[in-house]
């Protein structure tokens, strides 16, 4: 068996977990994720199983990505997400229109300074396990494109922005909600993620764990997945 499966990610989940739990239904090991997903985010998280597939799992890491996130203005947090701890809360005296100006200012290329929670190594650490000691390290800003940011909704009662945005392969969407915030002057977070597409896999598409469990039991499991082949076409 080899191909790539297109799982739905379930939230507080990690993106190892879902590789574990596929490789524990297979018996596979030579089984791997197209890049890290947040544990409170969901959506598509394409899975490589077997050795064929995995050697494709960087052309698919590589690729564009869409997420729909919700972004809460007035708010900072540790983690520039809703996990973290608070660490500023500001009046949001933005009207409607300037908070749309400022989301859409942030479409091109642009540059962004990687979260301390993640899981970008320096000198061999990752920064996350940095940042619950309590450690700050200074990290090298990068560039990354975002493609087209779509705003769905800007609920002003709330403080809230629903927004999808296509980007490049490396962009954090955390940090893009908590620059957008800081541009308007009172800071923001990312309270939702969904990651929408990857590498020409939709979420409409995607099947969870669960599902493809119980296909994998009935032998049914190929139907499911795309071949390395295919990958290669759609790329």
């Amino acid at each position: 068996m080899t191909g790539v499966v297109n799982i739905n990610k379930p939230i507080g989940r990690s993106s190892h977990f879902a590789v574990a739990v596929i490789r524990r239904i297979t018996k596979i090991k030579k089984v791997g994720h197209t890049g890290t997903l947040d544990p409170m985010a969901t959506g598509v998280l394409p899975i490589c199983i077997g050795r064929e597939a995995t050697k494709l799992s960087q052309l698919i890491m590589d690729s564009q990505k869409e997420y729909k996130a919700v972004l809460k203005l007035g708010i900072t947090t540790t983690t520039q997400d809703g996990e973290g701890e608070i660490t500023s809360e500001k009046e949001v005296t933005s009207t409607k229109e300037e908070v749309e100006n400022a989301i859409n200012s942030f479409v091109g290329e642009i540059t962004q300074i990687p979260p301390m929670y993640s899981a970008i190594k320096i000198n061999g650490k990752k920064l996350y396990e940095l940042a619950r000691k309590g450690v700050e390290v200074e990290r090298e800003p990068r560039k990354v494109t975002i493609h087209y940011i779509n705003i769905l909704n800007v609920d002003m009662k709330e403080n809230e922005a629903e927004i999808v945005i296509g980007c490049s392969k490396g962009t954090y969407i955390r940090t893009l909600c908590n620059d957008i915030g800081e541009k308007l002057g009172c800071g923001g977070y990312m309270k939702s993620l969904v990651r929408t597409k990857c590498g020409g896999f939709d979420i409409e598409d995607s099947i969870t764990l669960e599902e493809f469990e119980e296909l994998f039991k009935e032998g049914k499991a190929e139907t499911v997945l795309v071949s390395p082949e295919e990958i290669k076409e759609r790329e």
